[in-house]
């Protein structure tokens, strides 16, 4: 076991030893991301049905309440992000990430129970101030990373992302089959076990000598923005992420929408196709991330997601057959590899009293690109797969995103210009 080296927390300068945890606390955070995930995808394959169910419309004008349900979750999770990043640097990660875990049980059982749609909206409200912690997640993985592992280290939360995309979609369709509520129960149980896990392995990651003041000021997504502005090339590389999860968003967006809209699946098959991308994440993320990176480097491997990503949704786009969306998963699900590359190039520009300040901001940036996509990218679909739409085109998303990752692709290449 690594000892703890002393870190002057006024200093921009970075120890490459981490703080020493046991194998089980690392286990814990696996398991939260990965329980994060589950909670999204869970619930994702029936969102269509509970919405058709609430409101009486037809999927196509459903979406258009997906997506303000989204749009509610990215709110909090903008607002709410830099303050729960800010906490964890004062108080520490445990107390955050349980608090999270507890408020998730409940929360589910309340979107589970919902006569209404504005009671399935207070729901999603309060899971995206609860989920603004996985941010403390990734804190927790820097706290305990050496400078040379943190992007494999993030590829491994990313990894449980991923592994979540697999067991939620499959456990959310087959759950979904006896109503489209249950799966939420299914969630809250799950979401109360690793809180229950968690309260006996779970140790403190962040030294007290590398803890701060909170300051109002700071746990703010503006008192973030001026914060990270005094480090060099953050500005752009924060522009970069952003597009990104602008168009990397699409999928959750109107992934089931789509595939109901386009090729007639049922609920069952919305849950196996996005297990399919689970898997794919998972290797990508688990697997192929350690390889890759030694190979070509943090940057390079940004780019080559890029390249692949843009492909697999040209290809998505214009689609006809189901099966096509199949060909096209080894190409999309590769981009995978661009989130922890990007969070470790932007991780080395920032000291080590201010990563949960980082990590916070950048689930401000997710909360707010959250906001954007679903509501854009819902929009687009409602409109081109309308009948009064010019053509029928319920593709347009996924072609509009290939355009959204270029662009994305292109600023992060002038940002690291000089400085990766």
């Amino acid at each position: 076991m690594q000892k703890e080296v002393k870190r002057d927390s006024d200093d921009t300068s970075r120890s490459d030893a981490p703080v020493s945890v046991s194998r089980h606390a690392a286990t814990f955070i696996f398991f939260t991301v990965l329980i994060d995930a589950i909670g999204i995808g869970i619930i994702m394959p029936v969102m269509p049905d509970l919405l058709v169910e609430l409101t009486d419309l037809p999927i196509s004008a459903a979406a258009f309440w997906g997506g303000y349900l989204s749009f509610v979750f990215a709110l909090m999770q903008f607002g709410f992000g830099p303050t729960v990043g800010n906490i964890s640097d004062v108080f520490g990660r445990r107390p955050v990430l349980l608090a999270s875990l507890g408020v998730l049980a409940i929360d589910y059982i309340i979107m589970g129970f919902a006569p209404s749609l504005w009671i399935l909206f207070i729901g999603r409200a309060i899971a995206g101030i609860a989920g603004a912690t996985r941010s403390t997640a990734n804190a927790f993985m820097t706290d305990i990373s050496t400078r040379g592992d943190r992007a494999k280290n993030f590829g491994m939360l990313g990894a449980a992302f991923g592994l979540g995309f697999v067991i939620g979609p499959v456990v959310g369709g087959i759950a979904g089959e006896y109503g489209p509520r249950v799966p939420f129960f299914v969630a809250s149980g799950i979401a109360a076990l690793n809180f229950l896990y968690g309260l006996f392995v779970l140790p403190e990651s962040l030294a007290h000598k590398n803890r701060r003041s909170f300051d109002w000021s700071r746990a703010n997504p503006l008192g973030v923005a001026r914060q990270l502005k005094k480090f060099p090339g953050i500005a752009s590389l924060f522009l970069a992420i952003f597009i990104f999860n602008v168009a990397h968003f699409v999928y959750p967006a109107i992934w089931a929408y789509f595939t109901k809209e386009s090729f007639g699946w049922s609920t069952a098959e919305v849950g196996l196709s996005l297990a399919a991308v689970g898997v794919g994440f998972a290797v990508v993320q688990g697997i192929l991330m350690g390889p890759v990176l030694r190979a070509i480097g943090e940057k390079k491997t940004v780019i080559l997601g890029f390249l692949v990503s843009i492909i697999g949704l040209w290809i998505i786009a214009f689609a006809t057959k189901g099966w096509m969306l199949y060909a096209a998963m080894p190409l999309t699900v590769f981009g995978a590899i661009i989130t922890p590359a990007l969070t470790g190039v932007i991780s080395h520009l920032i000291p080590d009293n201010a990563q949960g300040e980082l990590q916070g901001a950048l689930t401000s940036v997710m909360g707010i690109t959250l906001i954007i996509s679903p509501l854009l990218m819902t929009q687009l679909f409602g409109y081109f797969s309308s009948p009064g739409a010019p053509i029928y085109f319920p593709g347009a998303p996924f072609l509009f995103a290939s355009f959204l990752m270029a662009l994305a692709m292109a600023i992060f290449s002038y940002g690291c210009q000089g400085r990766v």
